[in-house]
């Protein structure tokens, strides 16, 4: 503190200084701690961290690296590069041991997505589909008897899941979603029919679906009445609708359409409370959308890697094309984007309670912010290397077609936009609207207003008569966060879904 006393006491009234002396006082400062925090590497945390990240990127670079290629030209989806994932107790990094899990946090997550979507991003999707939207989805949401059923398995790499919630006509309108779960006279069983579109880990082979799924369906009236199930593979009505061919990118990530006729499913498979899926989607939302802008990381890092290697090696006009303007700027503009994107999503991953809700915010931030920078960066390689960033050999090609999928699946950039726009109107307390500027009152036509207001009263289910306390009461229920439930209807194009 003395270093720094002339350069306050030259800069503050004495009045604020000693206020602000009174306060520290007050509580009591920890030096201790401060310095814990000021020397803590933000990216690897803890010793177990550091730890993760040098066994996952040795992993991903012997491994997942040199198939990349061969996988994503035949479009085809590396099952037993998958199980070697298993072996490493990646499956379940978040998932505690007694299930099989590694017991890890949300950092663990980011480390273990950038690392892999470095080396390839479409096999990593089908590992964020399986372990993020599957495996963390039914730990933080499921019964001691679901997860003992399932877990174990899906830790392991013995079996392939996935999450179904997007259908042809409800992707950012998920709670428009058609498929139905019809409970039985005896309330013993739900009878589900419809289908879900965009399913990754839909298919494995082409021909039949993977091994489980959580799926999202309606089981009652109200737009808010949704409901989660566990259906397995070979339950009768339960089929591949198609496999989808030809994307843009994710090329080695199968993506798929499967149907429910008439599938019968036991009442113990409803996971959570009937019409209570709205919370388990926001809350496997956040951590979904972290990683997703996690994996945008390793699509930077390895694209800024791969530009600065090759400017230094490549000559024009006599010298290394580094030394010229145009190719520092796409390389130190890149570089700068990716490490102020992966500051942001770190440190909001820090700060992530697995089991909570009411992070949407910077959830949403960090997909929105990372999304585009990681297309950017790849983008910007492909120019660097010119004509070879254009084929598959130096592998920016392949990044950047696999970013794009970001900027939809999970959360489209819109479906961002509107979300965080919203939160920081009501929620934020740090933004605060400064005093001498005057807003004018939205009128009753403001159609922003409107939208917002159509918006809660479609979530409640009612019609413009019904009872305003029934509604607020079901907002409550949804979740204990302000106007939460108007989130899950801007929710994400479900394309990594």
């Amino acid at each position: 503190m003395a270093a720094i006393a002339p350069f306050l006491t030259r800069r503050a009234a004495p009045s604020v200084l000693r206020t602000a002396s009174r306060t520290m006082s007050a509580a009591a400062v920890d030096l201790d701690a401060a310095a814990d925090i000021a020397s803590m590497d933000l990216f690897n945390p803890t010793e177990e961290h550091a730890m993760l990240r040098e066994t996952v990127r040795s992993f991903s670079d012997s491994e997942i690296r040199p198939q990349a290629l061969e996988y994503n030209r035949k479009e085809m989806f590396n099952r037993e590069l998958f199980n070697k994932v298993g072996d490493l107790g990646l499956l379940g990094v978040t998932v505690d041991e007694e299930y099989g899990g590694s017991g890890m946090d949300a950092v663990a997550a980011c480390i273990v997505h950038e690392e892999m979507s470095a080396a390839d991003p479409a096999f990593t999707l089908s590992y964020l589909a399986h372990s993020m939207l599957f495996v963390n989805n039914l730990s933080q949401n499921g019964n001691h008897e679901q997860k003992l059923k399932y877990l174990p398995d899906a830790c392991t790499g013995a079996k392939v899941c996935g999450m179904g919630m997007s259908e042809p006509g409800a992707g950012t309108d998920v709670l428009g979603m058609k498929t139905t779960a019809t409970k039985s006279s005896d309330g013993s069983t739900y009878t589900l029919n419809g289908n879900k579109m965009w399913i990754t880990n839909g298919t494995l082979d082409g021909e039949t679906t993977g091994d489980a799924y959580l799926i999202y369906a309606r089981t009652g009236e109200k737009r808010s009445e949704v409901s989660m199930f566990l259906v397995d593979k070979n339950m009768p009505g339960f089929t591949l609708g198609q496999k989808i061919e030809d994307k843009l990118g994710m090329r080695a990530s199968m993506t798929a359409e499967i149907v429910f006729d008439n599938v019968v499913v036991p009442a113990e498979n409803l996971v959570g409370e009937e019409h209570g899926a709205a919370l388990c989607m926001m809350r496997n939302l956040e951590i979904e959308r972290i990683a997703l802008a996690a994996m945008s990381l390793g699509i930077a890092r390895r694209s800024v890697e791969v530009m600065n290697n090759y400017a230094a090696e490549r000559q024009a006009f006599g010298e290394s094309i580094n030394s010229f303007g145009q190719m520092q700027r796409h390389i130190a503009d890149s570089y700068a984007e990716y490490m102020a994107g992966r500051a942001y999503t770190y440190n909001v991953a820090r700060h992530l309670d697995l089991a909570s809700y009411g992070n949407g915010l910077d959830a949403d931030g960090v997909k929105l912010f990372c999304a585009k920078m990681g297309k950017d960066v790849a983008d910007r390689a492909i120019q660097v290397l010119g004509g070879n960033g254009y084929v598959g050999e130096y592998h920016v090609e392949q990044l950047w077609r696999d970013a794009k999928l970001l900027e939809i699946g999970g959360g489209t950039n819109e479906a961002h936009h509107k979300n965080m726009v919203r939160d920081l109107k009501r929620h934020h307390t740090t933004l605060k609207k400064p005093n001498n500027i005057k807003c004018k009152a939205p009128s009753n036509n403001n159609e922003d207003e409107d939208e917002d207001e159509d918006e809660g009263m479609r979530m409640r289910g009612g019609d413009e008569d019904e009872d305003e306390d029934e509604g607020e009461r079901e907002d409550e229920a949804m979740s204990g966060h302000p106007r939460m439930s108007e989130r899950v209807s801007d929710e994400s194009e479900w394309v990594s879904e």
